[in-house]
């Protein structure tokens, strides 16, 4: 039997790595750009926001695709190929002379990904049922800590080595995430299949299992919550009275907090979810989400912004981990890849939308932002509170020692 331990730290080390690397220089686009020679500054933002966003929405579209041919010849196979389309799509930025040739690279990195998704879907499958959550939280857990460090060494690496030189260290990163994969990832059995080896399990059914509809809603819904706070907090902390000189700082403390906070509750999730059902926790991870970013309109000072966005943080990683982990449990394990590609759509959908849908709505009101993501949870909570059906996910008997 193969050890779905060694898998699970395979997965784990070249997620947190590869998402090292891209943010390793996603950070510093828009410097990149202006070497290139667009100076307005209009320009620059419309060049580094298309860029950025081209890569989620190509590989949104084309995730249950490759989920597909995922199932069909294992997962491994394509994150190998991602890895090494990312190695070669990084080290040809460093020779972009054009904002357009950055925009291209992007592109083409979109529909080679599968990266993400593919990993949280080899790191469910490895794992025994009673292991689902802990395996897909430990693996976003590693997703959210990548950008976390990456800045900052490319904030060091950039002044030392030069923007250019930054995206061959990225690519370097890819390069040891794919040697990470390939020496210690072993791919589980796959079920034996009829003639034709094609899976017994029609696409369109896949919407029919348990909870999987309403899964994907609430990854969506909590991605469009996750993903707003971006483009407007440095804009509404100057707005409720804080200096132009102390706004970056406030910021940066604020989404780290953010982020950390994350990362700790998609680990808390498989905790929780040996006691509770799938459905109690959204319901109360939403709602005390949703009354934390209530408080945090009401407030002004650092230390309660701080707890109110460590309340949410917490929150949104509790509930879409336990999403995952509902969804994951009710899939038949040869449309493992398939299933997990359509909730990786409905993420990179959230991830996509969600600035443009902010931006809108903050041209009006910055405030209403955060109280419209506060509403979101709310109506999360009454909707799966109302038509999720109560199972628990498969836990251990007994806390004794864990089987490798």
């Amino acid at each position: 039997m193969h050890s779905w331990k060694r898998n699970q730290t395979a997965v784990t080390a070249a997620a947190f790595v590869g998402f090292t690397g891209f943010t390793l220089v996603m950070p510093f686009l828009p410097l990149y750009i202006r070497q290139l020679g667009v100076t307005d500054v209009g320009e620059i933002a419309l060049w580094t926001g298309v860029t950025l966003g081209v890569s989620p929405a190509i590989a949104a579209l084309t995730a249950p695709l490759w989920g597909r041919v995922g199932d069909r010849f294992g997962s491994k196979l394509l994150v190998q190929r991602s890895l090494i389309s990312f190695i070669f799509a990084m080290s040809a930025m460093a020779y972009a002379t054009k904002a357009w040739h950055l925009f291209a690279l992007r592109a083409l990195q979109g529909f080679f990904a599968g990266y993400g998704p593919l990993t949280l879907s080899m790191a469910a499958r490895s794992a025994p049922r009673e292991k689902l959550a802990v395996a897909i939280g430990a693996v976003q857990t590693a997703q959210r800590m990548g950008p976390a460090v990456g800045p900052i060494i490319g904030g060091i690496l950039a002044p030392l080595f030069g923007l250019r030189n930054s995206f061959f260290v990225a690519a370097g990163f890819y390069a040891i995430a794919f040697v990470v994969v390939t020496v210690l990832y072993r791919e589980p059995p796959r079920v034996a299949r009829g003639a034709g080896d094609r899976p017994k399990t029609p696409l369109a059914s896949i919407f029919a299992f348990e909870n999987f509809l309403l899964v994907m809603g609430v990854i969506f819904g909590l991605q469009l919550v996750d993903r707003s706070f971006g483009p407007v907090l440095p804009l509404y902390l100057g707005q409720v009275g804080y200096s132009a000189a102390d706004v970056p700082m406030v910021a940066g403390v604020l989404f780290s907090v953010l982020a950390l906070t994350a990362a700790f509750g998609h680990h808390l999730s498989g905790r929780l979810l040996g006691k509770h059902t799938p459905r109690l926790v959204i319901v109360w991870a939403v709602l005390i989400g949703a009354v934390a970013l209530g408080l945090f309109t009401l407030t002004r000072g650092i230390w309660l912004m701080g707890a109110s966005m460590a309340v949410v943080g917490l929150c949104i990683g509790t509930s879409i981990t336990t999403a995952f982990a509902a969804g994951g449990a009710v899939i038949p394990e040869e449309v493992h890849a398939t299933a997990f590609g359509f909730l990786t759509f409905a993420s990179l959908s959230g991830v996509a939308i969600s600035p443009v849908l902010a931006g809108l709505l903050a041209a009006h009101t910055l405030a209403g932002v955060f109280v419209t993501a506060a509403s979101i949870l709310a109506i999360l909570a009454v909707v799966v509170r109302r038509v999720m059906v109560e199972r628990a996910l498969p836990v251990e008997s007994a806390p004794a020692v864990e089987e490798s």
